[in-house]
């Protein structure tokens, strides 16, 4: 079984094999590439070098080194569009809590099964020896792989590091694939003896973006992740499931002139750009129970506030959507983005009123408003020139002038100026 690589690397194969250095790649990559997804992110471990500053140097005239993950024995380089992480040969041993409380041994002696045992699951413990074009399968991943399982390479690591009941659990769902026995009982185990508490907010929210950005099904991760106990809060929303098959689909019908819509170009952006398909994720995920749960995982206060603020403003709007005034849709623009509040709406209501988010999608679009709150027409210096001076007053007219644009009083300049001397009169 051949694995097909990008033929770039062959030149820095070429320069590894001049000075006796075997490269394997592993992990993710040789994962991906057996389930023929494509992936840029490419490990490489290295026999045959003996330190870390040797590699450095031969790596350097294929680009800028990396440092970052020297005390991993990790080299990374950018190499033509690609991500490379060159590891050395390691031994990992847990000395105290935290994702931190590692001593990390560096050990150029070890063979490839003994350095591989430190790793989480079976299917990314499946090597490729690059010169002698063979598979490397110590832990039967391959079969694993073929019958979608999910194992622990070793039960005495795996519980060393909590994280990876998280990975596990976004595994299960951007695969769909099931859980060994034997595995399933351990992180119940771990979980029950509370390993999480460790872990730092930061990589709980990295796993969770994972489970819901990359996942077809995030609603299988969900599911496990409430059956072993972590998120009792959640269930399987059947609405995340089908905002994600929502997404992908949309993007395929995108490209075709028969779908020409303003909610297909609205969901269209908010699959491609994945902090705001997130967005609406965690918000379809949220309800009265989770807002702590979700301030817990999120480790971005301004996606958070974002979230909480969709779901305020859905709660503005009564189904089925029909009577909603100028004056809301100019209200709201101050509030959300509509271009993606109306696909958060419609994702909500199980698409039982897209025809009437249309109409509003394409209603805000006419208003020029759909990506951003109308712009004010009367402006400070505009009271300058009726002798006004900075004060609480100043404000307050502006606030009403704006409000009163909102309520379609005026449309131009000339319609706010009279506007404002018969204000002014009143006052």
């Amino acid at each position: 079984m051949i694995i097909k690589y990008p033929n770039k690397l062959n030149k820095i194969f070429d320069k590894l094999k001049i000075n006796n250095i075997k490269p394997i790649l592993i992990g993710g990559y040789i994962r991906d590439n057996l389930l023929q997804n494509t992936s840029n992110d490419i490990d490489i471990e290295v026999y045959g070098v003996n330190s870390f500053e040797k590699l450095e140097e031969i790596l350097r005239e294929f680009g800028n080194i990396n440092r970052v993950g020297k005390s991993f024995g990790v080299c990374k380089l950018t190499y033509k569009g690609l991500d490379l992480d060159f590891s050395l040969p390691r031994q990992d041993s847990k000395v105290s809590d935290g994702h931190k409380g590692f001593e990390i041994k560096i050990d150029p002696s070890l063979d490839f099964i003994n350095a591989t045992k430190r790793r989480d699951f079976t299917i990314n413990a499946i090597g490729y020896d690059v010169f002698e074009n063979k598979i490397l399968d110590p832990f039967g991943g391959l079969i694993d792989l073929r019958d979608r399982v999910l194992r622990a390479v070793d039960r005495v690591t795996f519980v060393e590091d909590p994280l990876r009941v998280l990975r596990l659990v976004q595994f299960t769902a951007r695969f769909e694939m099931n859980v060994d026995k034997e595995l399933f009982a351990l992180c119940q185990q771990m979980v029950k003896e509370r390993e999480f508490k460790e872990l730092a907010h930061e990589r709980i929210y990295e796993e969770i973006k994972k489970l819901l950005l990359k996942s077809s099904k995030p609603s299988i991760g969900i599911k496990l992740l409430h059956t072993l106990g972590l998120y009792k809060e959640w269930r399987a929303l059947d609405e995340v499931d089908l905002f994600s098959q929502r997404c992908r689909d949309i993007k395929l019908q995108a490209k075709s002139k028969e779908l020409p819509s303003e909610l297909l170009r609205c969901i269209a952006l908010a699959s491609s750009i994945p902090k705001e398909s997130l967005l609406i994720h965690f918000a379809l995920l949220y309800n009265k129970k989770t807002l702590p749960l979700l301030h817990q995982i999120i480790a971005d206060t301004k996606l958070f506030n974002t979230i909480t603020t969709f779901i305020n403003y859905s709660d503005y709007l009564s189904t089925p959507f029909k009577n909603i005034t100028n004056y809301t849709l100019y209200f709201l623009a101050t509030k959300v983005k509509l271009a993606l509040f109306f696909v958060f709406l419609d994702a909500k209501t199980l698409r039982k009123y897209t025809q009437m988010i249309e109409i509003l999608c394409k209603r805000a679009k006419d208003l020029n408003i759909l990506e951003s709150a109308i712009a004010p027409i009367l402006q400070g210096k505009d009271l300058f020139n009726y002798g006004l001076t900075p004060s609480k007053e100043f404000k307050t007219i502006l606030d009403n002038a704006y409000e009163a644009q909102m309520h379609e009083k005026f449309h131009n300049k000339a319609e706010a100026l009279l506007w404002l001397e018969n204000y002014l009169k009143i006052q």
